[in-house]
């Protein structure tokens, strides 16, 4: 049973269900596109999670008929922003939206995005960002930038794709501006799984339920340690920091409490001691 918490944002909901953050955009008249607002909401949200540990995992969509499609533009054309400035209010707004991926990242907490409609540009860039994808039927997905005039590389897209998917398909994507669609997003692995869109929520109960058996600071180091092994200058360095996750866990009663569970053949009763 969710609980949506008291009026904070005005362009995100958030609905609290225990230790789990179900974060909608919510701008579905938009189709949930970024607009100023919505990019400060979403850094302040993201931002506020990397030292709160009573969210585990959050879960990211979208109401109405997409996920996001991307930069508000009507914004833009009407927005001041885009008549006066030049270079220095140009990059303020560009970095604005940029670190919302990076406290994507930063946050200690598992993110699953459900993906309905379309996913553009800034949108395909928050799904990017997350650690776990589940497509609903009518999704589709592109880098979108390149075909208003501007480079396929931007708000982390030309980081995360390629580690996702492989260069050649990141070239073929980003270079055209070519949507992919889910069955191929899970051909290529871009995706965890395709559902019926109304089956979204539904199909992240089996993520949030194993998730949610695993020990809090492990779940925590895992993600660490998996975005700290994707640039990893070595398998020694890789190696490094698993070894000292390792035994930072080893170290904590959850540990001892989850050898008991196995051992007595019960689900264990983590306590993020």
């Amino acid at each position: 049973m969710t609980d949506a918490t008291p009026a904070k944002y005005e362009t995100l909901l958030i609905e609290k269900e225990g230790p789990v953050d179900w974060v909608t955009l919510n701008r579905p008249d938009m189709l949930n596109a970024i607009n100023p607002t919505l990019t400060a909401e979403l850094q302040d949200y993201f931002g506020k999670l990397y030292t709160d540990q009573s969210v585990r995992i959050v879960v990211l969509r979208g109401a109405g008929r997409a996920f996001c499609a991307g930069l508000d533009l009507k914004h833009r054309e009407t927005s001041s922003e885009n008549s006066s400035g030049g270079v220095v209010a140009g990059l303020r707004s560009q970095r604005a939206i940029s670190e919302i991926v990076m406290r994507m990242r930063r946050c200690p907490q598992a993110i699953i995005s459900l993906i309905h409609g379309p996913a553009c540009g800034g949108g395909f860039a928050f799904a990017l960002a997350s650690d776990i994808r589940i497509a609903g039927t009518s999704a589709r997905m592109n880098a979108a930038f390149i075909r208003i005039g501007l480079s396929a590389c931007d708000i982390g897209v030309s980081y995360f794709l390629p580690r996702l998917v492989g260069v050649s398909v990141a070239s073929e994507l980003m270079m055209t501006g070519r949507f992919i669609n889910a069955d191929r997003a899970l051909r290529v692995g871009l995706v965890s799984e395709v559902v019926d869109d109304d089956k979204l929520a539904e199909a992240a109960r089996p993520y949030i339920d194993e998730m949610l058996t695993t020990s809090p600071l492990g779940l925590r180091l895992t993600k660490e340690c998996l975005n700290m092994s994707v640039d990893a200058g070595s398998l020694e360095a890789a190696i490094a920091m698993e070894d000292r996750n390792q035994i930072l866990a080893a170290q904590t009663n959850d540990f001892r409490e989850g050898i008991a569970a196995f051992l007595q053949k019960r689900k264990p009763a983590f306590t993020n001691s």
